[in-house]
């Protein structure tokens, strides 16, 4: 296992010794990756938030491992980005074998579209992105965490939320407008109000292990069907910072877990897939089963669910930390806005209404993916060999293979928030997809497209000529929900809010003909997009999107 975790040491609560009850505008139950982006994201947005959790360190083992371009481009807003990037391992491609051959049946590419900061994933245990979260939020005046805070008991009424809290010192209660529940699958809090968690336990047992080991594999993902190492099932292979190995065995539903547990069985079997010349120290060892599930409804008036409280879906594909990230960036420019009285409380059912759909996507992947890999009848398990029989020399058959489609952002084309296109785009950036990154120069330095849209209403206007910014614009950087509007240029001339598209990526990649203006949502989302500007038909769609016209 790695080193002595770090203690994050108890600090007595204020409201220890006072009768006068503390109220804060936000409390986040649970400091894993989600709680804690939950916070940093609220910080962004002039929100205060306290970050309550009943233990003292970060997680043990690996755990999630693998994080999506989208998810890195999240946390790269609540300031984690790079430093993750930095550490973790970069990879873009996977490739799938099946039985004794030893090339490939099918690979795939993660990043389709080259020259964005974010790589399709990287791999980085879960223990060092929490570290890097509890490092920026210690940077923040508005957020902090209360470790050892558990959470007893969570009343609510028309004008806010009461918690119960139970620390090594004593017991106190806390005042809230919104609690965010983060606090993972097992949710306490979802337990304590008796909310349902319907879904599907899956009937397999799979073997992790994190070793450690020198290895010259590539950055890949190697996945295996019914190799000759473990028959009849599958396995997984992913390459870890500090020389750290992930390996995945599907066991099958009948075994024996303490047995399989055993050092001496797990080397075996790691010896199986390796070769015996393999040295290797174990750095965590796990058997897990899996479900899919999800709340009815992830709002409950002041309670609001996130992450793994929310929805659970099975590791294949990594949409579990992937999704709960997108979950935060969804809900913390709404909740922003709502607490400073600039949008209704309704706003909070687009959160419901969008996440909802995004989970369905993902548990329907995940279960898909699931059946591929493990197939419940000996008439799916002959489609499923015959379909990777084909994939090594057709391609229509690569589209069928399925060992985990992994994460990627849900497009929200239906929602209630967005401006319906009447211009014509040659371009996949439809209302409710998320921004594409492309590589732009402010100033004269090299920058990133994302990084120059953040936590506010923007706009991105394609210059007819020089750098103008479209007669009108100026105004709407003093509307009550600001739209600040970027100029997209060819001309490398020098101004605040200019982006020079030196590359022509941008334009490319948002058919940024000249005089398109495009409006994003706080979270990076296009709300609208057209052909010509026109001031009032951009504060309708902010009206729309933060459900002031409804």
């Amino acid at each position: 296992m790695r080193g002595v975790r770090q203690i994050y040491p108890f600090t007595r609560p204020p409201e220890l010794d006072t009768d006068k009850r503390t109220r804060v505008p936000v409390i986040i139950v649970g400091a894993g990756p989600i709680g804690m982006a939950m916070g940093l994201d609220l910080d962004l947005q002039g929100i205060p938030n306290i970050i309550l959790d009943d233990d003292n360190k970060v997680s043990i083992g690996s755990r999630a491992i693998c994080w999506a371009k989208r998810a890195l481009e999240v946390v790269d807003r609540l300031g984690c980005g790079e430093r993750m990037l930095d550490k973790g391992v970069t990879w873009n491609l996977g490739k799938v074998f099946f039985g004794d051959r030893k090339d490939p049946v099918y690979g795939f590419n993660m990043l389709e579209e080259e020259e964005q900061q974010f790589p399709g994933f990287i791999n980085l245990q879960q223990y060092y992105a929490e570290e890097y979260l509890i490092d920026e939020i210690d940077k923040r005046e508005l957020t902090s965490i209360r470790w050892e805070n558990e959470v007893t008991a969570v009343s609510q009424g028309d004008e806010g939320a009461t918690l119960s809290v139970s620390t090594p010192e004593g017991k106190y209660q806390i005042d809230c407008d919104y609690v965010v529940a983060a606090d993972g699958a097992r949710s306490p809090l979802r337990k304590m109000l008796g909310f349902d968690f319907g879904g599907e336990t899956f009937q397999d047992h799979f073997l992790i292990a994190d070793i450690k080991m020198k290895a010259e594999f590539p950055a890949e993902r190697w996945f295996w069907f019914d190799p000759p190492f473990n028959r009849g099932q599958s396995a997984l292979l992913h390459k870890q910072p500090d020389d750290v190995w992930r390996l995945d065995f599907q066991l099958g539903w009948d075994i024996d877990r303490e047995e399989e547990l055993k050092s001496e069985k797990v080397s075996e079997r790691i010896h199986a897939m390796l070769g015996d010349d393999f040295e290797f120290d174990f750095e965590w060892v796990s058997i897990y089963t899996f479900q899919c599930r999800r709340m009815d409804r992830f709002v409950h008036d002041r309670i609001i669910f996130t992450g793994d409280a929310a929805h659970l879906v099975s590791p294949f594909g990594a949409r579990g930390a992937n999704s709960g990230l997108q979950d935060v960036d969804n809900l913390g420019w709404k909740l922003a806005l709502i607490l400073q009285g600039k949008a209704p409380a309704r706003l909070l059912e687009s959160y419901n209404d969008e996440r909802i759909a995004a989970a369905k996507e993902n548990i329907l992947n995940s279960t898909r993916a699931t059946d591929f890999i493990t197939p419940k009848s000996e008439v799916s398990r002959i489609f499923r060999d015959a379909t990777l029989e084909l994939a090594d020399e057709f391609e229509f058959a690569r589209r069928f293979v399925n060992s985990g489609r992994l994460s990627i952002p849900t497009i929200l084309d239906d929602s209630t928030l967005n401006t319906e296109d009447h211009d014509s785009f040659d371009s996949k950036l439809v209302p409710g997809s998320p921004a594409i990154d492309a590589p732009v120069k402010i100033n004269g330095k090299e920058s990133w497209f994302l990084k120059s849209i953040g936590n506010n209403f923007t706009g991105v206007y394609f210059a007819r000529q020089g750098a103008n910014a479209p007669e009108g614009a100026a105004q709407l950087e003093h509307d009550d929900i600001p739209v600040n509007t970027l100029v997209v240029s060819d001309m490398d001339v020098a101004g605040s809010g200019l982006l020079l598209d030196h590359k022509g990526l941008l334009k490319q990649r948002l058919d940024g003909q000249p005089g398109t203006y495009y409006l994003f949502r706080p979270d990076q989302h296009v709300v609208a997009r057209w052909r010509e500007f026109d001031s009032q038909a951009v504060r309708d769609a902010v009206a729309r999107a933060t459900m002031q016209a409804h």
